[in-house]
C-alpha cells in the first residue's frame, strides 16, 4: 500500500476533521433525520430528503479521511536543512516574465490549499522544484501555460 506524505500539521487538522464528523456532525445528521421523519411523508419531505444527502456527504468523508489517514506518512520537516528544495519547504520563488514573487510550501495532497500557499506534492510547480535549489531556474507547464520561475529561498519551519 502507498503511503500518503503528509506534513504534522496537515495530519492534526484530518484527524481533527474527523473526530468532529465523527462526534459533532453524525450525530446532528441522525437527530435531524429522525425530527423529519416525524414530520409524516417521507417521499414528500424536503427537511428529510436534505438530510439524509447530507448523512451521506458525511459518512463518504469519514471514510475518505480514515483511508488516507490510515495510509499517512507524517514527515517531519522542521528537522531539514539546507537549501535543496524537499518535501515541506517553504519557497519563495519569483516570476521570471512578470517579476512578481511568491511563497509556497509543499505539502501532501490532502492538506494542500492554495490561496494559503500550500502547494500538492504533485502538482506542476512542486514536482518542477524538488530537488533544486537557491538561485536555480524553473520551467513549468501549469494549466494557465509554461511559466519561468527563479528561486529566491528556501526554509524548513513550522507553520
Amino acid at each position: 500500500m502507498d503511503k500518503t506524505p503528509m506534513t504534522p500539521q496537515g495530519h492534526k487538522t484530518l484527524k481533527e476533521e474527523l473526530h468532529t464528523l465523527k462526534s459533532a456532525e453524525r450525530p446532528a445528521v441522525i437527530a435531524a433525520i429522525a425530527e423529519a421523519r416525524e414530520h409524516g411523508d417521507l417521499s414528500e419531505n424536503a427537511e428529510y430528503h436534505a438530510a439524509r444527502e447530507r448523512q451521506s456527504f458525511i459518512e463518504g468523508r469519514v471514510k475518505e479521511l480514515e483511508a488516507v489517514l490510515s495510509t499517512a506518512e507524517v514527515i517531519d520537516y522542521t528537522q531539514f536543512t539546507g537549501d535543496i528544495i524537499k518535501f515541506g519547504a517553504t519557497v519563495t520563488i519569483v516570476d521570471e516574465d512578470t517579476d512578481q514573487e511568491k511563497t509556497v510550501q509543499i505539502v501532501g495532497q490532502y492538506e494542500s490549499d492554495a490561496d494559503s500557499g500550500k502547494i500538492s506534492l504533485t502538482s506542476p510547480v512542486a514536482r518542477a522544484l524538488i530537488g533544486k535549489s537557491v538561485e536555480d531556474s524553473v520551467s513549468v507547464l501549469t494549466p494557465k501555460g509554461k511559466a519561468d520561475y527563479e528561486i529566491l529561498g528556501v526554509k524548513y519551519k513550522s507553520a
